[in-house]
């Protein structure tokens, strides 16, 4: 593998870590919310990752990515919450909310930004590397 591939690698994986915080960001956004655009309670979307094979030609087994293959969207029930008078109260009195876990989804968000840090952090030291590497040569 040579060094410009470790760009193409960490590369990847932060801008796959970046969707994976914008999708928790919009979790917890909408933690709380009773009805979205369809009229239904927000459903949590989880983010999964694929792995893509890098290089020139696409089918260079040398290195691999990562990529965001699908987001889906969590089918578990909503919180259910007895208040007769909120306005989108069923028949029986009850209030669904998303079925966001705002504890997991915290969690979720720590684990994403080490994650790109943690990526940034390699690209930042092969470019010192290389750095290094061009001042040897003079």
């Amino acid at each position: 593998m040579s060094m410009m591939n470790i760009f193409n690698v960490s590369g990847s994986a932060a801008s796959a870590q970046s969707q994976r915080l914008n999708v928790v960001a919009s979790n917890l956004a909408n933690a709380d919310t009773v009805a979205g655009p369809d009229g239904q309670a927000y459903k949590a979307r989880q983010v999964t990752f694929q792995t893509e094979l890098m290089g020139a030609s696409g089918n260079d087994a040398a290195s691999a990515g990562v990529r965001v293959s699908t987001i889906s969207e969590d089918q578990s029930a909503g919180r259910r919450v007895h208040d007769p008078k909120h306005p989108a109260a069923d028949a029986e009195g009850y209030v669904t909310y998303s079925n966001v876990n705002a504890v997991e989804e915290m969690v979720n968000m720590i684990s994403a930004s080490r994650s790109y840090q943690n990526n940034v952090d390699v690209m930042n030291t092969a470019k010192t590397l290389l750095l290094k590497t061009l001042q040897m040569g003079q």
